[in-house]
């Protein structure tokens, strides 16, 4: 049996909404993102993804949407960056992000293993979704086994393990999921055109997330840039 929020996902679209350090519309006050979320919302997105504190209370004091949240921190030595360590699944858990979404690959970590991780987050906060994000089957698998909520296919082309398996989605990796688990999938990652994402709903994902071709303008010119002749 799934949760509200998850039926309430079911065969719609989440729009990830955002700003790093250092890209042109990040501002450290906010105030960009819940825009975009705005006119997501407009458009008829079910959710969306977004990233750090700031965004993530914006955006719920805005609008009644599921938000995944996340907050993206590297850790010098270890690839993980995706909601690595307690202190980040604190503050989203203060921010009532509604998901939890995590690395859950086989990168190394700064928060020790994912299995002691998850259980250590499952005792502090019993009632808070999780949402893992794999790169591979193997690490679907895994991610079911220890009870994540959601699986999404966020990481399937920048683990350093998977970054040359496909240029566009990996609709293999959605469907070899959706076949072998009993777990909600998210189709993400490299999801550019409407096509993808019609491509990705017949695979029989329960979801999907749909981010840079929608909401990161300097990702979309710079795509239209490279046919430009001078």
């Amino acid at each position: 049996m799934t949760h509200p929020i998850i039926d309430q996902l079911k065969g719609k679209l989440i729009v990830s909404c955002q700003a790093l350090p250092g890209e042109p519309l990040y501002r450290e006050e906010g105030g960009v993102m819940v825009l975009m979320a705005k006119a997501a919302i407009e458009a008829g997105a079910a959710g969306i993804r977004a990233q750090g504190v700031t965004d993530i209370k914006q955006i719920k004091e805005a609008f009644d949407v599921p938000v995944i949240g996340i907050i993206k921190k590297s850790y010098e030595g270890f690839d993980s960056y995706i909601t690595v360590t307690m202190a980040e699944v604190d503050a989203l858990v203060e921010a009532k992000s509604d998901i939890i979404a995590l690395d859950a690959t086989n990168c190394t970590r700064a928060d020790g293993t994912i299995d002691d991780f998850v259980k250590a987050i499952k005792e502090k906060y019993p009632h808070q979704l999780l949402m893992a994000d794999i790169s591979t089957f193997e690490e679907g698998l895994h991610a079911e086994a220890l009870g994540f909520d959601l699986i999404g296919t966020t990481m399937n082309g920048y683990t350093p393990y998977t970054k040359d398996q496909t240029e566009g989605p990996n609709f293999e990796l959605m469907r070899q999921l959706v076949e072998k688990t009993h777990t909600p999938i998210v189709a993400e990652g490299k999801i550019h055109y409407p096509e993808e994402l019609a491509e990705a709903f017949a695979q029989g994902v329960h979801t999907a997330v749909v981010g840079g071709a929608i909401t990161r303008p300097y990702e979309i010119a710079t795509r239209f840039m490279k046919v430009v002749p001078n």
